[in-house]
Parts: structure tokens; C-alpha cells; sequence
């Protein structure tokens, strides 16, 4: 059965260029957005709080109140995970300096690469203090958002996380602003291997089968938008050194990604301004490529990586079914679980199938959907008073409210009935497949 994504893009042309509507909202192309915002080149090292929302939500119905929190979030900005991801840029360029091939803005950058250096050593992954503050301010906003359900007088909050200590912290960190806003709250913390089935699943068996098939189309990509030579004329003064010693085209993706990562800490090292618009543009459509192929619903890779989170999205429901008093129930993990859940969900744009890879980023953009931080919030609502009536449930993607795969009732809210009818045949038809 061809799989139910139904995606309406609306294009036009306005006084200030070429606009169109992405999970819901009339937006200038990806190129003058990161022209306009640098940062949001990272992708999935971009700082929550460099990409806030400000949209006002949208209040509940009458005689509606929320009454459940249903969440699944990202840990915040990390320092860059694997070792290789500093030393194999900065000992490109230590080569460099020995055999005298930096420039003065050579030096002057592998200088900056090197004052930060030690800060990585026995930190690789590790939480840093702009991802705790990020969980801070989301905390806080759902306090400010729903106070109906953070203030409620012994409110039960059960949040668990995988097993990985950048996670556990994200999740401390928004537990201690409920704790502040409701001192009559009730929590359960947990932590266990016992929850990575449906917590952390990125190495599903689709998982590993949609990556292997995308391969070419990522090399392709890379290699089409990869273009070093002005960068490196910038950092060494000898071309044809760079073109004996060094792999020019993966240096500049390394830069590019310690660049990015910057954001991710408290200081004044900025390495952004190396690269032009057009090449912060060209290189973060690698990335968007690469991650629509890996985790969306790409046809090019037979679309079923959203399916990898099909136990999360069952404990969703579960937790949904069962919900009797006023509650949160929060998940911490990675992007590697938002994105695809996302596009399970359908939330906004995020469940786009698109054909054409080279016109991908005119209706999905992965910095829409997994910042540092990022964040899936359904709540639940139902009528005040044991008063009768539908329960009605609106979905959040970092706190920008998104449409939702079934007729609304109002505004964002739609039928719990409707909304848990189309998830549950979603995941029978997969499983008939």
C-alpha cells in the first residue's frame, strides 16, 4: 500500500524574492535563511537558543484543559563526539606549519583550533553548560506554556533517559526547573538498558538497510557541493602541498563541523567567518541530504527509517490510553530518534517524500527539526469538570506548533480518536509490508 504522506507545498513570489510554506509557516529559501542566521548551517549542532521560536501558541479550546505531556527529547549541546573529529583537521594543518605551508590566517586559525583543544580532552560527547541552560529554558517554557499541568498540586512527572550521561544531565537539568515552579510535584527518574528498545533504537535493521542504499546518493552529494579550493588558498600558501599531503575535500567538511560546534560552547573562538554564504550553504546541503536519506520518509532509500521508532511511538500511545490523572511523561534521548520520529508523526513537513534531492531543502530542512535540544510535545486535552467530550491533542516541534496528519478540530487540535486511528493503521500497514 502506497504510504499515506500528503504533502501540499505552497510556492509564491513576493516583493522580497522566492517564499514558501514549511511546516506551516511562509519562509525565504534555506539559502537566505543561512545567509541571514550562520548558525544555522550546524544541523544537528545548531544551539536551540540561536533558533528560537517565536510564535505565540495558540490557547486551548474553550472549556478545554491540558491535562498530559507527552515528550521525547534530544540531550543539548555536546562537545563533538569521536576524537578524530578535532585531531584530523588540526593535525592537517600542525603538518602544514612545519613544512611552512599556513598562511598568516592559517596560523592564525590552527592557533584558535589549539587554544580549544584541551578543553576536548576526556570530554568527547560530554554535556557542556550551553546544552544544561538549553534544557533550562525549555523547562521553564513548559511551566509558562502549561501551568495546568507543571503547577498542578502533586503532579506526577516520570522522565527517563537512555544510559548516556549527556542525556541523564538534559533531563536533570529540566527537572530541577519543575521542581522550582512546583514544590508538590512527584517525580520518577529512571535510567536503564531496559528502556533502549524503544529509547534509543538508531541501529534498527531498517536502520542499517536505508543507509547501505543511500551510499551512492551521499557520495554524490558530497562531492557536488564539496568545493575547497578557496579555502584552502586562504589557510596554505601552496596549492599543489595540499594537493600531495592532504584530502582537501574532507579537511574542509572537518573545519566546517568543529566551525559549527563552536556554538555548542561559552567562548570567543569563531571559525564561522572562514567560509563564505555560498559554501555554508553548500555544505549544509550535504548534511540535509544526508539526513533526509538516512532518517526520513526518502523514497530514494524505500522511505521506512521513521519506522525504526515504532516502539516509541507505541509507548506514546500506550502512555496516551492509559493517562487518568494530570501527568508528564518525558523521554530523553538523541536525533537520531527525534528525526525519524518526527517524520513518523508527520509533524508539519517532516513527513515530505520528495523525488528530485536537488529540491529538497524547498520543503524540508533538518535544522527545523533536530537542533541541540530539540524536542517532540503532544498535549493532551480534555474538557474541564469531568465534562463530556472528545480528548483533542496538538503537537509541539520545538515549541513551533505543527499541523498534524488528520482533520483539525480547531486551530492545531485534533481528535486523540482520529489522530491514534491513523498512527495505529501507519504501523499496522508497515508491519503488513
Amino acid at each position: 500500500m502506497k504510504r499515506f504522506i500528503t504533502l501540499l507545498t505552497i510556492c509564491m513570489v513576493t516583493a522580497q524574492g522566492f517564499s514558501q510554506t514549511i511546516n506551516g509557516r511562509v519562509r525565504q529559501s534555506a539559502r537566505e535563511e543561512i545567509s541571514a542566521n550562520r548558525f544555522l548551517c550546524g544541523s544537528n549542532h545548531l544551539d536551540y537558543d540561536n533558533y528560537p521560536a517565536t510564535e505565540k501558541l495558540t490557547p486551548a479550546p474553550k472549556g478545554y484543559e491540558p491535562y498530559l505531556m507527552n515528550h521525547y527529547g534530544r540531550h543539548g549541546s555536546r562537545w563533538l563526539i569521536g576524537k578524530g573529529e578535532y585531531t584530523n583537521a588540526i593535525n592537517a594543518m600542525k603538518k602544514a606549519r612545519e613544512q611552512g605551508k599556513l598562511t598568516a590566517k592559517g596560523k592564525e586559525t590552527l592557533q584558535k583550533l589549539e587554544k580549544f583543544y584541551p578543553t576536548t580532552v576526556d570530554r568527547l560527547g560530554d554535556l557542556t553548560t550551553v546544552g544544561e541552560r538549553q534544557h533550562h529554558g525549555i523547562g521553564r517554557r513548559m511551566v509558562e506554556h502549561f501551568p495546568e499541568i507543571f503547577k498542578k498540586e502533586g503532579v506526577r512527572i516520570d522522565a527517563k533517559s537512555t544510559v548516556v550521561i549527556r542525556c541523564i544531565l538534559s533531563m536533570t537539568a529540566e527537572c530541577e526547573e519543575f521542581a522550582a515552579a512546583n514544590p508538590t510535584a512527584i517525580f520518577h527518574n529512571d535510567v536503564s538498558e531496559a528502556f533502549q528498545y524503544y529509547l534509543n533504537a538508531p541501529h534498527s535493521r531498517n536502520h542499517k538497510r536505508s543507509r547501505s542504499k543511500g551510499e551512492d546518493l551521499r557520495r554524490e552529494y558530497r562531492q557536488r557541493y564539496t568545493h575547497p579550493e578557496r579555502l584552502v588558498s586562504v589557510l596554505f600558501n601552496d596549492a599543489q602541498w595540499v594537493n600531495d599531503s592532504i584530502d582537501a575535500n574532507g579537511f574542509m567538511r572537518q573545519l566546517f563541523d568543529i566551525a559549527n560546534n563552536m556554538q555548542s560552547h561559552e567562548t570567543d573562538i569563531e571559525l564561522l567567518s572562514l567560509f563564505t554564504s555560498d559554501e555554508l550553504y553548500d555544505l549544509w546541503r550535504i548534511k540535509n541530504t544526508d539526513w533526509y536519506l538516512s532518517y526520513a520518509h526518502a523514497p530514494q532509500t524505500d522511505g521506512a527509517m521513521p519506522f525504526s521508532q515504532t516502539k516509541l511511538l507505541q509507548d506514546i500511545i500506550n502512555v496516551a490510553d492509559t493517562a487518568k490523572m494530570t501527568q508528564a511523561v518525558l523521554r530523553f534521548g538523541h536525533e537520531v530518534c527525534v528525526m525519524p520520529l518526527a517524520c513518523l508523526l508527520e509533524l508539519g513537513s517532516c513527513g515530505a517524500r520528495v523525488e528530485n534531492l536537488d529540491t529538497l531543502d524547498q520543503v524540508w530542512r533538518n535544522y527545523d527539526i533536530f537542533p541541540m535540544g530539540c524536542n517532540v510535545q503532544l498535549i493532551f486535552y480534555r474538557p474541564k469538570k469531568k465534562k463530556s467530550g472528545d480528548i483533542l491533542v496538538k503537537a509541539l516541534l520545538n515549541e513551533r506548533e505543527m499541523s498534524l496528519p488528520v482533520k483539525p478540530v480547531t486551530g492545531p487540535y485534533v481528535k486523540w480518536s482520529d489522530l491514534r486511528a491513523y498512527y495505529i493503521n501507519k504501523l499496522e500497514t508497515n508491519r503488513e509490508e
